[in-house]
């Protein structure tokens, strides 16, 4: 079955916003949460985090830096994505009933809200702890001694000043069009010995450069401290060097966000490699969509630069501490707050898999492996076996990220000069990693890799790999799938699962994957995957429906990032309204609405944040008393199901899918630390323990079985490992405020 698109990025993201009101749900208003306020409230999520003084200050850090970043990217692509149809006069609404403009002005309040809450914590509570606890200190320039200005202005004039070029902007001086995200000072200035008076205001803007460290470390005030000041306030204070015959009236910091996604028409595209670099190249000057500016700038600047940016007053951010919080992440690795971090850990080894070993062990049974807790090593040495090994023919990869510096790249380069058959499905058009992915092909293409830029209009998103080995006379192949990227280093902080088999029915269907991104043939079926877009959301909503034929008797647990499509939604409803018992893991956005008496009382919805991030897709069907397992790596969005390439598959191995169950699912459930319920009405409230309930952090209980296993030298059980932690394997009773006071707790089947 051949696949077609035939609509450009710009016509996509338009319908992706539309998609998601779906037919029949379209003109039902409150039956679902606004995507885009959903996410935000993830975030918030986060900022708790950061403001939880129960976490180590260093942590804390971390997660402020987070939460900025995200709001970057969420700028960039979901807002951007709004102006531009409200720009172009689209009235469609979501499934929530809002119009885009409805929604960005929601989102603002949201935003602007957020915004304060991260810099008070800031001002408040992180930057006093970090010189209370661990010495480190933010001077001012007015904070510092004649002897720190003398070192300072030295430094600048040998490291900084020859970097720097100021721009003036006047007739002659247009408004310079200052790149994605760059940090930048814009200056007032008034000719000497005349008046302020505004005709004579001249502005000029300094771009902070990023090549630059932006903590610039001063001789301590006192031992035992760690002083810095900001790049942004040492260039400010010898500023007035770049403009002779004028005086510096003030000195702002500022920042622009910009549309930072791609406008691609793939199906005009004579080089799409060429097309995408391209775009990279403009996109770093897309229309601005935020302005973060210092709260104490002149209302003027704040004019000036609206007026320049072409910004409406909402779109403007004033805050009171550093812009671009996430800069001060190399704080977290400073010698001084080395005693401010969570436990070390370190991605424990499975035994079972001896370097030099993995066919041997994988021939005779299936390996789950659960990152971070255990290894990525594993799935690094998968590939790099096969690469040296000489009965493999052929290796077969997608590639959706993966790290700069990455093994699993250099391997498949490793295989090619070997002389196996590799290929490798590079998506460049991964958003946020296209250059790299760009590169990467270029570097797999010079040594003989076939490198394919997967299918015209879609993103190939699966992460699968097939080895094709000689065995005895006769081929075997061995598959690695998995709900996470190739990237040792998210590896480390994503909690994602990787399944390894030598199933023929699974080689069978990842060898007709392949075929269908590299040669566009689909088999009339599939074995044991599922595939989007052919078919994947039909097979979820079937699930869904044949454990509504169950009623009472059905059970539903799934675990995602996301939870987006309206027509899974309803059909969650529908199975809710039949009696069935729904748990729902979702990380970030959830649209659906719990709780609700008629539609989803049956329904709830948790939420854990924690020192790793959740990112494995995981789906349990009671199925009659079956026990489905099933691992994917898309979430239930409608750009999941439409527009990309992706795999759910069923776990056949039954010591494989207890323990999915019974151990991974059940200790989430039974969080009572780090995890939050969704409420009716749209807001997260913490599950707190029972006062006879044992004190469950699921992450925490992840990190000692892992330990204990690499130490027996063991493998998993099917079940009684979490339970032998201190995890009960039913699900914490919820308190009677709960949405979800309706849904009956009985332990996982």
């Amino acid at each position: 079955m051949p696949l077609h698109s035939r609509s450009s990025s710009k016509e996509k993201a338009a319908k992706e916003t539309t998609l998601a009101a779906g037919e029949t749900t379209v003109d039902q208003p409150g039956r679902f949460f606004n995507r885009e306020l959903s996410w935000l409230e993830f975030n918030g999520r986060v900022l708790e985090e950061a403001c939880d003084a129960g976490v180590p200050l260093a942590e804390r850090l971390k997660f402020q830096a987070i939460v900025a970043s995200n709001l970057d990217e969420f700028f960039m692509v979901r807002v951007a994505g709004l102006k531009q149809l409200v720009a172009g006069g689209l009235l469609d609404v979501n499934a929530d009933g809002m119009l885009p403009s409805e929604q960005l002005a929601k989102i603002s309040v949201r935003a602007h809200d957020m915004v304060r809450g991260l810099y008070q914590n800031w001002r408040d509570d992180i930057a006093p702890k970090l010189a209370q606890k661990a010495g480190i200190v933010f001077l001012r320039p007015g904070d510092l001694s004649q002897e720190q200005r003398l070192a300072l202005e030295t430094r600048f004039a040998r490291d900084v000043w020859p970097v720097l070029t100021p721009l003036a902007v006047d007739q002659g001086h247009p408004f310079p069009v200052l790149r994605n995200r760059s940090l930048n000072l814009a200056i007032l200035l008034h000719k000497e010995r005349q008046r302020v008076a505004r005709r004579h205001i001249i502005f000029a803007v300094v771009q902070v450069p990023g090549v630059l460290g932006r903590l610039v470390e001063v001789a301590p005030p006192q031992e035992g401290q760690a002083a810095f000041i900001l790049l942004e306030d040492l260039i400010a204070m010898h500023v007035g060097g770049f403009f002779p015959g004028f005086r510096v009236v003030g000195c702002s910091p500022f920042r622009v966000t910009r549309n930072f996604d791609l406008s691609i028409d793939e199906d005009e595209a004579d080089d799409l490699l060429k097309t995408i670099q391209r775009e990279l190249r403009k996109r770093e000057r897309g229309q601005a969509v935020r302005l973060e500016i210092a709260s104490d700038s002149p209302a003027e600047v704040e004019s000036f630069l609206r007026g320049s940016l072409r910004l409406d007053p909402i779109d403007v951010y004033r805050v009171d501490g550093p812009l671009r919080l996430s800069d001060l992440t190399p704080l977290t690795g400073h010698p001084q707050v080395r005693d401010f971090h969570d436990e070390p850990f370190a991605p424990q080894l499975v035994p079972q898999l001896r370097e030099g070993e993995i066919f041997k062990a994988l021939a005779e049974r299936d390996v789950l492996l659960h990152h971070p807790y255990e290894a990525f090593d594993h799935v690094v040495d998968f590939v790099s076996e096969a690469a040296d090994d000489p009965d493999v023919l052929a290796i077969k990869q997608t590639l959706y990220r993966t790290s700069a510096e990455s093994p699993i790249v250099r391997t498949l380069i490793r295989a090619a000069e070997n002389g196996k058959q590799v290929t490798a499905v590079v998506e460049i058009k991964a958003r946020f990693d296209e250059g790299r992915n760009i590169a990467w092909a270029r570097v797999l293409e010079e040594s003989g890799v076939h490198v394919v830029y997967g299918l015209v209009g879609f993103k190939t998103h699966c992460k699968v790999s097939l080895v094709v080995r000689r065995e005895r006379g006769a081929i075997r192949r061995y598959v690695h799938l998995s709900t996470g990227n190739y990237n040792p280093a998210t590896a480390r902080t994503y909690g994602d699962l990787s399944y390894m088999t030598a199933r023929e029915d699974f080689a069978d269907d990842a060898g007709s994957l392949f075929n269908l991104i590299t040669g566009y043939s689909a088999p009339p079926s599939w074995k044991r995957f599922a595939i989007a877009p052919l078919g994947l959301k039909e097979r979820v909503i079937e699930l869904i429906a044949r454990e509504a034929g169950f009623g009472g008797g059905g059970r539903i647990i799934a675990k995602m990032n996301a939870l987006v499509d309206p027509d899974v939604i309803d059909a969650l409803y529908r199975a809710s309204q039949a009696g069935v018992h729904i748990e729902l893991l979702v990380r970030g956005i959830c649209c659906l609405q719990p709780g609700v008496p008629g539609q989803s009382e049956n329904i709830r919805v948790t939420s854990v944040v924690d020192r790793f991030l959740e990112h494995a897709r995981i789906f349990y069907f009671k199925a009659g008393g079956k026990q489905e397992v099933y691992l994917s790596s898309a979430d239930w969005m409608p750009r999941n199901f439409v527009r990309r390439i992706e795999v759910m598959f069923p776990i056949d191995d039954k010591t494989i899918r207890d323990r999915v169950l019974h151990e991974i699912l059940a200790t989430q459930l039974a969080d009572n630390v780090k995890a939050r319920r969704l409420l009716a009405d749209g807001t997260y409230e913490r599950i707190a323990a029972d006062k006879d309930a044992a004190v469950v952090r699921s992450q925490e209980v992840f990190i000692a079985l892992a330990r204990k296993r690499s130490q027996a030298g063991a493998a998993p059980s099917s079940q009684g490992e979490a339970a032998s932690a201190g995890v009960p394997i039913a699900p914490p009773k919820p308190a009677p405020s709960s949405a979800a006071a309706g849904l009956a707790t009985t332990p996982v089947p």
